[in-house]
C-alpha cells in the first residue's frame, strides 16, 4: 500500500533539513546533494522493477545490457551506483566518494544524463551522508509511480523556501504554474521555457497532458533554456525523475538564440526574472526576437517580445510578469499597443501578494494567443482579477486551492466557448458566478473588453482598470487579509512615485543647472 506522501515528504524534509542544521551547509551547498540522493534512489527502485524483466531476455548468446534497460525508459545502473551498495558498504568507508563514483558511473552509462547529477558529496561528512541513505531508503520503500518526482518537487519548494531571495532564480511555486498551464492548454505540441529554472512549466504540463488520458512523451516536445549551469542540472533531474526529456541548455537567453526559436513553437511558458538592468542593448539590434528595443533600461519588454516571437501561427503563451508591465509609459507603451492591436494580447490575470518566495508583492499573468486572429475573440481580451483568490498557506504564504485553480480555468475556458472541467469536487464557485455554465462578465472578476476600451485606457492591461470592484460584506479575518494585500500594492505604487520622484527632480536640476 502506498504511504501517506504528504506525511513521508515532511517526515523526509524535517529529517534532512535537521541533518542540514547539523552539518553548517548552507541550503544552496546542501540541496542539490539531496535531491541527487533522491534522484538515484528513484532510479535504484526503477531499475529494480525492470531488471527481471530484462534479464529474462538474457541469455548465452546475448548479454543484456544498458540499451535494454534504456529501450524501456529505465536509466542503468552498475553494481556500485545501487543505493543498495551505498547503504551496505562497511562502517569507516569514505562515503562521499563512494556516492560521486556512483553518479560518475549513472551518467557514464546514460549519456543524456552527461554532466547533469551533482558530485560534491566529499564535502559532507560521513555520518550525515549515512544518514540521508538511511531516511531517503526507509521513506521510501513502497513508493511506486509517480511519488518520485512529487517528492522532488516537494523538496524544491523546500530548499527554494529556505534559500530565500536566490530561490527566483530556479522556482516558481506549484500554483502558479499550475494556473499558467491550465489556461494555456497544452494537449499537443512543442514547448519553450527560455527561462526554465529546475523545469516545473514541463513537469505540470506533462501532468496536464496525463490528467486527459494521452502519454506527454508522444504528445509534447520540450524545449528550455537557462543561463545557471546548476539550475539546468536541476531541471535535467527532475525531467528524468518524471520520466521525461528535453531539450535543456545552458545560455543567456537575450543574447543567445540556442533553439532558433522565431516561429517555431506551438506553446512558450516562462517566469522570467523581473526589471532586469544593464542589458547590453547594442547586442540585440539585429535580433529578429526584439523588433522594437525600448529605451528603457528594464528587461521586462524584451522578455515580452521574445515570448511573442517564438509562437508559431497557432501559439499560445503564458508567463509572470511584474505588475508594472502592465501600466509602463514611453517606448514600453508603445509596444504593448502594437501587441493588443496585433491581436496577440488574449487573457490577462492579476495575482495577489505573497505567492513567491522571492518577493511579496502582486504580479500579473500575461496570455498572448495567435490563433485568436481568426476567432470571434479577435478584437477583445479578458480580464480577471484574481486578488481575491486565495488560500493563506501561513502569514507570508499564499496559493490556491483545486477548486480555485479549476475555477479560474474555466473562466477562460468560457470565454474560449469551451466545455469547463469539473472534476475539482464541489463546484460552488463556478455555480455562483456562472449558474448557466456560459460566460458574462462578473464585476469584481473578469471583463472582457474592446481594443477600442483599452485604447480609451491608454492601452493599459492593468486587469483592475476593467474589471472594478465588488461590494461585498466582510468577515473580519478576511477584511484583514485584504487590507494586508492592499497594503502591500500601496507599498508598490509608493515606491514607484518615489522613483519617478526622484526621476523629475534630477530633470529639473539639470534644467536649472543650465
Amino acid at each position: 500500500m502506498q504511504p501517506d506522501l504528504s506525511e513521508l515528504e515532511t517526515r523526509l524534509w524535517d529529517a534532512a533539513d535537521d541533518l542540514r542544521a547539523n552539518s553548517g551547509l548552507k541550503a544552496s551547498e546542501y540541496g542539490t546533494p539531496v535531491l541527487g540522493l533522491i534522484f538515484l534512489r528513484f532510479a535504484d527502485a526503477r531499475f529494480e522493477a525492470a531488471r527481471e524483466r530484462v534479464e529474462a531476455k538474457e541469455s548465452a548468446r546475448r548479454k543484456v545490457g544498458p540499451s535494454d534497460y534504456q529501450a524501456q525508459g529505465v536509466i542503468y545502473l552498475t553494481g556500485a551506483a545501487r543505493f543498495g551498495y551505498l547503504l551496505d558498504l562497511p562502517e569507516g568507508s569514505d562515503l562521499g566518494r563512494a556516492v560521486n563514483e556512483a553518479m560518475r558511473s549513472v551518467e557514464e552509462h546514460n549519456p543524456d544524463l552527461a554532466g547533469v547529477l551533482p558530485r560534491t558529496y566529499t564535502a559532507i561528512d560521513n555520518s550525515t551522508i549515512a544518514s540521508l541513505l538511511r531516511h531517503i531508503n526507509s521513506s521510501t520503500k513502497n513508493l511506486e509511480g509517480d511519488a518520485f518526482g512529487l517528492i522532488y518537487e516537494y523538496f524544491l519548494g523546500k530548499f527554494a523556501m529556505a534559500e530565500g531571495a536566490g530561490a527566483g532564480e530556479f522556482f516558481t511555486p506549484m500554483s502558479i504554474v499550475r494556473l499558467i498551464v491550465e489556461m494555456l492548454e497544452p494537449f499537443h505540441g512543442r514547448i519553450f521555457d527560455p527561462a526554465c529554472g529546475s523545469g516545473g512549466m514541463f513537469v505540470q504540463s506533462a501532468r496536464f497532458v496525463e490528467r486527459h488520458r494521452h502519454s506527454p512523451g508522444e504528445e509534447l516536445s520540450i524545449y528550455g533554456q537557462e543561463k545557471t549551469g546548476e539550475t539546468v542540472r536541476l531541471a535535467k533531474m527532475n525531467l528524468a525523475v518524471h520520466g521525461l526529456s528535453g531539450e535543456i541548455r545552458e545560455g543567456n537567453s537575450y543574447y543567445e538564440d540556442l533553439h532558433e526559436s522565431v516561429g517555431r513553437f506551438d506553446f512558450v511558458m516562462a517566469n522570467p526574472p523581473f526589471n532586469v538592468d544593464r542589458i547590453d542593448k547594442a547586442k540585440l539590434e539585429d535580433d529578429p526576437r526584439f523588433p522594437d528595443l525600448p529605451r528603457a533600461d528594464n528587461g521586462n519588454y524584451l522578455w515580452i517580445q521574445l515570448f511573442a516571437a517564438s509562437l508559431n501561427e497557432t501559439g499560445r503563451a503564458g508567463f509572470v510578469m511584474a505588475n508594472s508591465s502592465s501600466d509602463a509609459r514611453h517606448s514600453e507603451a508603445d509596444i504593448r499597443r502594437r501587441l493588443i492591436e496585433d491581436r496577440l494580447v488574449d487573457v490577462m490575470v492579476a495575482v495577489g501578494p505573497n505567492f513567491f518566495y522571492t518577493v511579496t508583492l502582486p504580479v500579473t499573468l500575461w496570455f498572448l494567443d495567435r490563433g485568436k486572429r481568426e476567432t470571434d475573440r479577435a478584437d477583445r481580451v479578458l480580464f480577471i482579477d484574481a486578488r481575491q483568490t486565495f488560500r493563506q498557506i501561513d502569514r507570508a504564504h499564499r496559493d490556491f486551492t483545486e477548486e480555485q485553480l479549476e475555477f479560474l480555468a474555466n473562466v477562460v475556458r468560457l470565454y474560449r466557448r469551451e466545455e469547463p472541467e469539473l472534476a475539482s469536487g464541489p463546484a460552488a464557485l463556478f455555480e455562483q458566478r456562472f449558474p448557466d455554465a456560459a460566460y458574462s462578465d462578473v464585476t469584481g472578476l473578469c471583463k472582457v473588453a474592446t481594443i477600442e476600451e483599452i485604447e480609451a485606457q491608454g492601452w493599459s492591461l492593468n486587469p483592475g482598470r476593467y474589471v472594478g470592484t465588488e461590494v461585498e460584506d466582510l468577515e473580519d479575518e478576511v477584511f484583514e487579509e485584504k487590507l494586508a494585500a492592499a497594503q502591500v500594492e500601496l507599498r508598490e505604487l509608493g515606491a514607484r512615485a518615489t522613483t519617478l520622484e526622484a526621476g523629475v527632480d534630477k530633470v529639473l536640476t539639470q534644467l536649472l543647472q543650465r
